[in-house]
This record gives structure tokens, C-alpha cells and sequence, in this order.
């Protein structure tokens, strides 16, 4: 009997903890929910936070409580009065309100939704039969525009009322809330079928706390509206991640939209995220994977040298340098320093096609990354297949294979981080409803390798003399801070296979730092820029801006 009687009293502990404790707020809103709007469930539906630098969370998608305003056609006894003195208290279309007004057999009709409590509280003094309050509930994003790309939003896709695009919809599972009958009484609930009082649904159930450094995001966002602005471009987009363990703090997207007034835009093509989901040819930034792959492979190093005629004829199609001029006999340094289009092609003529292909094929370029984040693409490096000479060489300065900015990043963090791929991932940490917490890290011993140390530490020292000596002529250079980067300008393909245009380029731009302990690693990229032919004009500035900024920010020591 004893052991019976300590039994029960544990089970109804745990109970009561999960009742007023884990589900407290939920049941306190079906309670207030009885009094008015019973034949409605409540909406509900987990939190979203950014993370701060010292790890405090600051809300990025919530759940907001207001009022609906109601009227029942039936029971107004003088409906032109009732206008007047809602009239005083909330703006209401007349024309609107006399016609649901005139619904005489209609016992509801709603007139406004999302009422403050100040105003809801007015309204329901002045004692107006047939003028209905009911509680509301809806999702909002504190931050406005601020990660909206990446944050998406909850709306309706049919019938269904859900996550729509970014986390919102990658997370649906884990932030949908089950619908449940408000008004069962409890205590009989309990007496009856005690299990039911922790419900199977709610075990998935959760809030999601993300890298995203609300800081960072807006300082990156101005950075990156402020390009879109000065050079015209169709769009601009940057990534800041941790290229050792992946954790990605900022992704921004120019232009960008409101996800509380979502349904304002009139092209649903600004909801997407072109960082996961678009697909581009990215230009000289690639040389610097085909540099690595040269020196891991052991085809060259740093000071190898070539004579560059300026143009290279394969397979009867020529390439040729971004400004048509030969360079004679230079390094591989000068390769990059110069960013030398037959000087790459000349790197994978020393290692052979097949070789190149493995290396750009073990960097994943055609793969997803697992980020996430939804409707990720695929790369098309298709071109990695071809028996012919020419498609590798102009993969080598990253024309004819496409991938996404997600993949890009990935890429380039393994030149980074000492030569694995890591897993990019927005969200750190998953808070389970029933109280248990799941941190979401992974460990780099466990990632594939790609290259070795020694590549990644000497093609890191190539890249720093890139930023030093050669970035606007070394104007540019940090003193104190080892910067590794590299440039890419790109030619954009014309629809259907019909070459390239002559006058649209893409612009991207990498970079890490500290370079050989490297915290960020930045991403940019700007279509269609007008005014600049090159990534090193519109492009360098925005990413020393944001260097300086995470430097000053995160109060990173100097490294020389």
C-alpha cells in the first residue's frame, strides 16, 4: 500500500510539474480562451531567438496576443448607434461595418482582427449587445525585415495554415503545436487516462535558438543594401560563418521583404533564399580551390612557374586572361595575385582532368550540404564529366560549373579549417517542450577530409599575400590581422546555351580571418552590378567593412 501510495503521488508530481510548469502558458490561454471564443482552438506554435555573442537569446519569431472585434447582425438593436461608439474607439470602415451589419440572419461577423488590449478593453466597457471580443493569437517577427529570408514565415499553403519558406517551414515538426479540446474537464481528464496528460505530440515539440547574431545580421544587411544600392545590382547576398564547426551567424539577402506583411509583395519570388536555392557560376574565386588541389595533389607549388601567353586554344575554343594581356613567365603566386585564367588552366594540365575532376568532386561542389534550411540545390558540375580539354580548364577559373553560395562557403572553408568539410548549420540548439534541451554541434574530427593540413596552411599563405600585395595593390591591408581572400568576376550565361553575355557579370568575394586560426569566413556575391567591371571594386570595401566590424566587435586579438 505504501509503495502504491508513493507511486501515485509520482505520478501526480510529474503531472502537476508538466501542468503548470511545462505547460503552463498553454493551458492558461485554454482557460482564458473559454470566456471568449469557445468553438476556436488556439494558435500556437514554438519560438524562434537569435543568439548574441555572450549567448543571451533575443526573439526573432514569436507569438503575439490580441483581440478579434466581432459583431452578430441578430442581436443589434440599432446598428448605426453601435458604429458611432465603436467609432470612438477604433477606426472602422462605416460602408463595411452597415453592410455585415445588415446580415440579419448572420450570427457572426467579423469586423477587425489583431486589437491591442488597451483598445479591446475600451470596447468591451461600453457593454454593446451583440459586439463580440475574442482572443487572438499570431505569429510575429520582432525583427522586421531582419533575417526574413532565412526566417521565412507561417501562412497558408491550401487549406493548411504553416511554416512557409526558411526555418519556419524546415522546422514545421518541431514548431507546430497540436490542436486539443480546450474544455474537457481536467481532473476527470487525469482520473480517467493519467498517460494523456503528457501528450505523444508535444515529445517533438520545441523552440529553436540559432547562430544568427542579431548584431551582426543587421550590420551585414546595411552592408549588403548599401552595395545593392551604390552599384545598381539586381541583388546581393553574403554569408558569415565559423568555417570550423560550421555555424553559420549571418545570412543576409538584398533585396528582402517584411515577413508581418508578408502578403504586401506582390513577386512570391523574394520569399525564397538564393543562398540555398539558387545556383550560380561563381567566377575566380574557384581558383583558389583549384590552387589547393594543384598543391595537395603535389602538381605545383606556390613557386612554380609557367609562361602565360595570354590566351590558351583547347579543343578549338579559346580562353583567354580578364584583360586579354600575357604576363610572360610568372608564379603560381602571381597566378592568384593576378587572378590568371591560363594559369589555373595550366594547373590542371599539370594534374591531369581526372584528377582536377576527383578534387572538385571530393570538395561536394554538385552535392547539397545538409543545411538547414529548405529547397536546397544541387550544383551542376556536369561539365567535370566531359572527355573534352577545355571544360575543365574553364571549370578551373569557375565558368561552366554552377553551385550555390551555401556550397561555395562550404567549399572554401576546407582550405580554411586545415582541409574538411564541415556541415553549415543555422539553428545551435533545440529546446524540447517537455523541458529536455539538445545542443546541435558537430565535431570536426568527424568531417571529411579533402585536402591535407599542409595544403590548407599553404594555400592560406598565398591568399594572405593575395590581400597584402595585390587587393587594390595592397591598399587594403590590415597591419595587425592576417587576411586571407580572393576575388571572382564571372560572365553570366545567356538562357537556353547561347554563350555568355558581354556586359552582365557576377561578383563574388571570400575571405577568412584570422587566417591561420581562422573565426569567420565571409561570402559575398552581387549580380549584375552597373559601373564596375570587377568583384575587386564593388565588393572589397563591404568585406573590410565587415572585418573591421567582427574584429572590433568580437574584440579578436591581433595575430601579427
Amino acid at each position: 500500500m505504501f509503495l502504491l501510495v508513493v507511486a501515485a503521488a509520482l505520478v501526480l508530481a510529474v503531472n502537476l510539474y508538466v501542468i503548470q510548469i511545462v505547460k503552463g502558458e498553454t493551458y492558461k490561454e485554454k482557460a482564458e480562451r473559454q470566456y471568449v471564443s469557445p468553438k476556436e482552438a488556439i494558435f500556437d506554435r514554438g519560438k524562434i531567438y537569435f543568439s548574441d555573442k555572450d549567448g543571451a537569446v533575443v526573439s526573432a519569431a514569436a507569438i503575439k496576443t490580441g483581440f478579434t472585434l466581432a459583431i452578430s447582425p441578430k442581436k443589434l438593436a440599432n446598428p448605426e448607434d453601435v458604429y458611432k461608439k465603436l467609432k470612438a474607439v477604433l477606426l472602422i470602415n462605416e460602408a463595411k461595418f452597415l453592410m455585415k451589419a445588415s446580415k440579419k440572419d448572420d450570427p457572426y461577423e467579423e469586423l477587425e482582427k489583431r486589437i491591442g488590449e488597451e483598445k479591446a478593453k475600451e470596447i468591451d466597457s461600453l457593454g454593446i449587445s451583440g459586439v463580440e471580443l475574442q482572443k487572438d493569437r499570431w505569429r510575429v517577427y520582432p525583427g522586421g525585415k531582419m533575417a526574413a529570408n532565412t526566417l521565412g514565415f507561417v501562412g497558408y499553403d491550401g487549406d493548411s495554415f504553416s511554416g512557409r519558406y526558411g526555418l519556419e517551414r524546415y522546422y514545421e515538426d518541431l514548431l507546430k503545436r497540436g490542436e486539443s479540446d480546450a474544455y474537457v474537464n481536467f481532473f476527470a481528464e487525469i482520473f480517467s487516462n493519467i498517460n494523456k496528460a503528457v501528450s505523444k505530440e508535444s515529445e517533438r515539440e520545441g523552440d529553436i535558438i540559432t547562430a544568427i547574431e542579431p548584431n551582426v545580421q543587421s550590420f551585414f544587411e546595411k552592408e549588403l543594401a548599401s552595395t545593392t544600392q551604390k552599384w545598381n545590382s539586381k541583388m546581393t547576398l553574403g554569408i558569415i560563418m565559423n568555417p570550423v564547426d560550421g555555424e553559420v551567424y549571418s545570412i543576409a539577402v538584398n533585396p528582402t521583404f517584411d515577413p508581418n506583411v508578408y502578403g504586401s509583395e506582390s513577386d512570391i519570388k523574394i520569399f525564397s533564399n538564393p543562398v540555398v536555392e539558387s545556383i550560380f557560376e561563381m567566377g575566380s574565386i574557384i581558383k583558389a580551390l583549384t590552387m589547393a588541389a594543384g598543391l595537395d595533389s603535389g602538381s605545383v607549388t606556390a613557386e612554380t612557374t609557367y609562361n602565360d601567353k595570354g590566351t590558351l586554344t583547347l579543343n578549338g575554343s579559346t580562353i583567354s586572361n580578364y584583360d586579354r594581356k600575357a604576363n610572360g613567365v610568372i608564379s603560381m603566386q602571381e597566378v592568384l595575385n593576378k587572378s590568371v585564367n591560363t594559369g589555373v588552366a595550366f594547373v590542371v594540365s599539370k594534374m591531369g582532368k581526372e584528377n582536377f575532376a576527383k578534387y572538385m568532386t571530393d570538395f561536394e561542389l554538385g552535392n547539397e550540404t545538409g543545411v538547414d534550411l529548405p529547397n536546397e540545390a544541387s550544383g551542376r558540375i556536369s561539365n567535370l564529366k566531359s572527355p573534352r580539354d577545355i571544360e575543365y580548364a574553364t571549370a578551373s577559373f569557375g565558368q561552366g560549373i554552377a553551385m550555390t553560395p551555401i556550397t561555395t562557403a562550404r567549399a572554401l572553408s576546407a582550405i580554411a579549417n586545415g582541409g574538411t568539410l564541415v556541415i553549415p548549420h543555422i539553428v545551435k540548439k533545440i529546446d524540447y517542450k517537455m523541458g529536455l534541451s539538445k545542443n546541435i554541434s558537430y565535431e570536426s574530427g568527424e568531417n571529411k577530409r579533402v585536402i591535407k593540413k599542409e595544403t590548407s596552411e599553404e594555400i592560406t599563405r598565398m591568399l594572405v599575400k593575395v590581400v597584402d600585395n595585390a587587393l587594390l595593390e595592397g591598399t587594403v591591408k590590415i597591419p595587425n590581422y592576417s587576411v586571407a581572400a580572393k576575388t571572382g568576376t564571372a560572365q553570366i550565361a545567356k538562357p537556353g546555351g547561347g554563350g555568355y553575355y558581354d556586359d552582365r557579370y557576377l561578383h563574388s568575394f571570400f575571405g577568412y580571418f584570422p587566417a591561420y586560426n581562422p573565426r569567420f569566413l565571409i561570402f559575398l556575391l552581387t549580380l549584375e552590378p552597373k559601373g564596375a567591371q570587377y568583384a575587386s571594386n564593388t565588393l572589397t570595401a563591404p568585406f573590410m567593412d565587415t572585418v573591421k566590424f567582427l574584429i572590433n566587435y568580437y574584440e579578436i586579438p591581433p595575430d601579427r
